[in-house]
C-alpha cells in the first residue's frame, strides 16, 4: 500500500512493533529514522506535533504509538475461528518463554500483546540475565522473539479488553473486536508505566514528556531535559541521556533508592540532582517548555526550564482488565501459587503482573516456564476425564 511512511528511532520497541504489523499484513512502508535525520525529525513535529516515536502517516491520517485498534482497521485482516489450547497474555520475558514451552509441548497457541518485550525492552542495559554480561532490554527480547517465531506459535498485536468463561472454554475479547477461543489462559501481562498525575500530562504526552526514553532520547539531542525517579531505571535514564541531552536534571522524591554503582556513575557524569523533591506543575501548551518542582522540606519551588521529561516513577500491575476474573492482591497482582496456578482452574499466570516479589527478567522468564507446563498438566487431566467419560 503506497504512501505509508512510518517515523522511527533505532531502539524503539515500540516501532518495532508497528513495522512487524505491517510486515505481517503485507503492507508496504516507508521507514524514516528520525534519530539520524534531524530534518526528518522537524518533519515529524511539523506533520504530527509529536516528539515521540512511532509516528505514522497515512495520507491525512496520523496515528501516533502503537495504535493497534487504528492499526488494525485500517490495514488489518480478519483473525480465523480456530479454538487454542492456550492463549497467552503478553509478550514480555515470561510470555515469550511460556510461548516456547507451550509449542514444544505441541499446544496450539496464541500469544497476545500490545508490544513484543515489555518493560524490559525499555532497559538501556541488562548486567545480571545468564550468558550475557551486558546486554541491551531490546537485544535480549529480540533473541526471545526469534525463537518464538521459528515455532509453531501465532503471534498477535492486539489489546485484551476481556477474559470470560464460556462453558468449557475462555473468551478473549480485544479492543479491535477480535475474539479468541481457548481452553487454557496464561496471564503475563506485566506491568505499565505510572504517571505522574499532573494537569496537563496527557496533553504533554508524546510533546515533551515520555515514558520511553529509549525510544524517544534520540529527538532531545542537545536539549535540557529532566528524569523524574529514584530507582535504577530513573538512573540508567539519567545516565544515557547524558550522551544526547545538552544538561540532565534529576528528580527525586526522597533518597535515591538505586544499586551504589548507578550513583557513582551519575556523579561522574555531572547530572545535577535534586533529592526529596517532587515535580508539581508542566508548563507549555503545544509542547513541554518547563517544570515546577517543590522541595519537601521547606516548601519552596523552583522553576527549571526543560524540553524533555522522561518518567521513571515506578511500574503498576497490567490488570485492570480482568475484573473480578481471578483474585488479585491489595496491588493489584494476580496471586499464584509456587506453579503459576490462580484460583480458577485453567488461567495460569507469570512474570511482574504476579504476586511473586523478585521483579527480574530471569525470574520472569523462569515463571513462564511453570506456567506453561502446569497449562499442559492441566489440559493432559481434562483430556484423561474426557477419555474416561467417553470409555
Amino acid at each position: 500500500m503506497a504512501g505509508v511512511k512510518v517515523y522511527t528511532t533505532e531502539s524503539c520497541p515500540y516501532c518495532r512493533m508497528v513495522e512487524t504489523f505491517f510486515r505481517k499484513h503485507g503492507v508496504e512502508y516507508e521507514h524514516v529514522d528520525v534519530g539520524k535525520d534531524r530534518e526528518a525529525a522537524r518533519e515529524m513535529i511539523r506533520v504530527s506535533g509529536q516528539r515521540g516515536v512511532p509516528v505514522t502517516v497515512f495520507g491525512d491520517e496520523v496515528i501516533v504509538g502503537f495504535d493497534t485498534k487504528r492499526l488494525k482497521e485500517l490495514f488489518g485482516t480478519p483473525i480465523g475461528k480456530a479454538v487454542y489450547d492456550v492463549a497467552i497474555v503478553g509478550a514480555g520475558p515470561a510470555g515469550l518463554t511460556a510461548a516456547v514451552y507451550s509449542a514444544r509441548k505441541l499446544l496450539k497457541t496464541v500469544v497476545i500483546a500490545e508490544n513484543i518485550g515489555g518493560q524490559a525492552a525499555w532497559s538501556w542495559a541488562i548486567e545480571n540475565y545468564m550468558g550475557f554480561s551486558t546486554i541491551s532490554g531490546g537485544e535480549l527480547l529480540h533473541k526471545f522473539e526469534e525463537q518464538v517465531r521459528g515455532l509453531d506459535v501465532r503471534l498477535e498485536l492486539d489489546s485484551v479488553r476481556s477474559i470470560e468463561r464460556e462453558d468449557d472454554s475462555f473468551v478473549v475479547r480485544m479492543v479491535t473486536e477480535n475474539v479468541y477461543r481457548c481452553r487454557t489462559v496464561i496471564l503475563a501481562s506485566g506491568k505499565e508505566p505510572r504517571r505522574l498525575g499532573l494537569p496537563g500530562e496527557d496533553r504533554l504526552m508524546g510533546r515533551g514528556v515520555s515514558i520511553c526514553a529509549i525510544c524517544d532520547a534520540p529527538l532531545f539531542r542537545d536539549k535540557p531535559v529532566a528524569v523524574v525517579g529514584g530507582g535504577n531505571a530513573a538512573l540508567q535514564t539519567a545516565i544515557e541521556m547524558k550522551k544526547f541531552a545538552r544538561s540532565v536534571v534529576l528528580v527525586a522524591r526522597s533518597a535515591l533508592r538505586c544499586d551504589e554503582v548507578y550513583v557513582a556513575r551519575a556523579e561522574e557524569a555531572g547530572i545535577r540532582t535534586f533529592l526529596n523533591h517532587e515535580v508539581t506543575e508542566l508548563h507549555g501548551e503545544a509542547a513541554l517548555t518547563g517544570i515546577t518542582i517543590r522541595d519537601h522540606e521547606t516548601g519552596e519551588e523552583t522553576a527549571l526550564d526543560v524540553d524533555g521529561l522522561f518518567l521513571a516513577i515506578g511500574l503498576v500491575p497490567n490488570t485492570r482488565f480482568l475484573g473480578d476474573l481471578v483474585a488479585l492482591n491489595e496491588r493489584n497482582e494476580i496471586l499464584i501459587d509456587e506453579n503459576g496456578h490462580t484460583n480458577v482452574p485453567g488461567i495460569f499466570a507469570a512474570g511482574d503482573a504476579t504476586c511473586v516479589k523478585a521483579k527480574q527478567i530471569i525470574v520472569a522468564a523462569g515463571d513462564g516456564a511453570k506456567a506453561a507446563l502446569s497449562a499442559h498438566e492441566y489440559l493432559e487431566s481434562e483430556r484423561g476425564e474426557e477419555q474416561t467419560v467417553c470409555a
